[in-house]
């Protein structure tokens, strides 16, 4: 890469922190796909919307969390409340001692707002981490604890599937190999369909028969392409760009960083490869996530198939399908697709400065390691829980997690049954970094910009080098 080239990127991205450090909520790239933002009925201003003599008082238990779509209810079944009405109840500070701040904002944008809390030293006892930049705050043993300092010990959780758990352990920092962060749900993800337009494009009747038909790349691509000749390109075999590489990103065997220096491995050429067959071929939609055409290509049946994770069924599954009402509601299936990939997931970490320590603890054991609790839980919300022997036992028992949802399928498929064998599968040990998040999003963007325009592999891995040394100025990317 031209040495000048990076140099001026990086007094680009100095010259710019100012202004970045002032301006939280600037967006990301649009071309990065990521969780959206949640449309909620009880945001509040980035203090929670309270005085500074509720932050200040030492019986309030805070929690806070980028939307209201979790929290909320995991404060409900520690505290055994309603569902109907927690989100409301804890808007009105009706929830005796516990103060829940929602931020009202993507995910994303979570992690500034956390700096900004931590800068003005707001009062904060516990707070959520996505998956994607959890290890900033696992890493910094001044803005997280070591869960055994609670005294809770690993004891506490013997059925973690593997991912969850090698995500909330630090890998930098006095706190190295210890768990600091632990999540109460697995999102192992899976490849979504239209089960009808599956029959007539491709012949399966099943979704055993599916996964055959795309249970690895080529196999895929191949499906896509027939799919797409049939119908003169009218129908695409999957959603996004983004959706695809959510999955196979998956399937990487290197960290991202090794030694400081940015690694590119054979699964990067290729994605670009897999990502430019079935983009010229019309197998994937030229669609960005989290927008009205995205989910609107399922109902009219322009595309047949969508990348999903578990917490997305009950969301922007039931969307595409034009909602409990809607014309293909009762068509889907899913299977587990070309490779085990998760997609999302959060962490429940503690401030070290919490005044509410005790409360940490409950919050945490209840939610997370008590198997009779989180049984219940997994029914209620509904929710993939984290923890192998529950889902286990509640799949065997054929459980209907959510009437709606379940309707959604063919036959009533056991939506988490399909997914149970990935969940199981994903392992991430080693692989994890702080800048995951960071380079998965330049590198996508960099597939998009360049290599699905016509450029080359060499063009592309340069561009892609470019958008991280402005991104992550700190690492070695020659």
């Amino acid at each position: 890469m031209n040495t000048l080239k990076r140099t001026l990127a990086l007094v680009a991205t100095l010259a710019m922190a100012a202004t970045s450090l002032a301006s939280c909520g600037d967006k990301t790239d649009e071309k990065t796909d990521s969780k959206p933002e949640a449309t909620t009925a009880a945001k509040t201003e980035d203090n929670g919307g309270k005085t500074d003599d509720n932050k200040s008082d030492e019986k309030v238990f805070t929690v806070a969390a980028w939307n209201h779509d979790d929290a909320p209810y995991l404060i409900a079944q520690w505290k055994g409340l309603s569902f109907d009405t927690i989100v409301n109840d804890l808007a009105d500070d009706k929830v005796d001692g516990v103060h829940f701040i929602d931020m009202g904002v993507g995910g994303g944008q979570a992690a500034e707002k956390y700096d900004q809390m931590f800068n003005n030293n707001e009062d904060l006892d516990v707070y959520f981490c996505e998956a994607d930049w959890a290890l900033k705050f696992v890493n910094d043993d001044t803005r997280t604890m070591a869960l055994e300092d609670l005294g809770i010990g690993d004891d506490a959780f013997p059925n973690l599937y593997s991912y969850t758990d090698d995500i909330g352990k630090a890998t930098s920092g006095s706190n190295a190999g210890k768990r600091v962060g632990v999540s109460w749900q697995a999102a192992a993800g899976g490849f979504y369909y239209r089960a009808d337009l599956a029959e007539q494009y491709l012949g399966v009747k099943n979704p055993d028969e599916m996964q055959e038909k795309i249970g690895s790349w080529d196999k895929f691509v191949a499906a896509a392409q027939s799919i797409s000749e049939q119908t003169n390109k009218g129908v695409a075999l999957a959603d996004t760009l983004g959706g695809l590489w959510q999955a196979y990103a998956c399937g990487r065997t290197t960290p991202w960083v090794k030694d400081n220096k940015v690694e590119i491995d054979a699964s990067c050429e290729d994605f670009a490869k897999t990502a430019k067959a079935l983009w010229d071929c019309g197998g994937i939609t030229k669609n960005n996530q989290w927008t009205d055409e995205w989910t609107a290509a399922g109902v009219t049946g322009n595309v047949m198939g969508y990348f999903v994770s578990t917490w997305g069924f009950g969301g922007f599954a039931l969307t595409a399908a034009g909602g409990k009402d809607g014309e293909q509601y009762g068509k889907w299936a899913v299977c587990q697709g070309p490779v085990p990939f998760y997609w999302g997931g959060t962490w429940i970490v503690v401030n070290p400065a919490s005044d509410n320590k005790d409360e940490a603890k409950e919050f945490i054991l209840a939610t997370t390691s008590d198997e009779a609790s989180m049984k219940d839980y997994a029914v209620k919300k509904p929710e993939y829980v984290n923890n192998t022997k529950v889902m286990d036992d509640l799949i065997a028992s054929d459980t209907v997690f959510n009437e709606d949802i379940t309707g959604n399928f063919v036959d009533k498929q056991n939506y988490f049954k399909a997914l149970a064998d990935n969940a199981k599968k994903i392992d991430f040990n080693g692989l994890i970094t702080p800048y995951d998040s960071t380079l998965k999003g330049a590198f996508q963007n960099a597939v998009k910009d360049k290599y699905l325009e016509g450029a080359t592999w060499e063009e592309t891995k340069e561009e892609f080098l470019n958008k991280a040394a402005e991104a992550a100025p700190d690492l070695d990317v020659d």
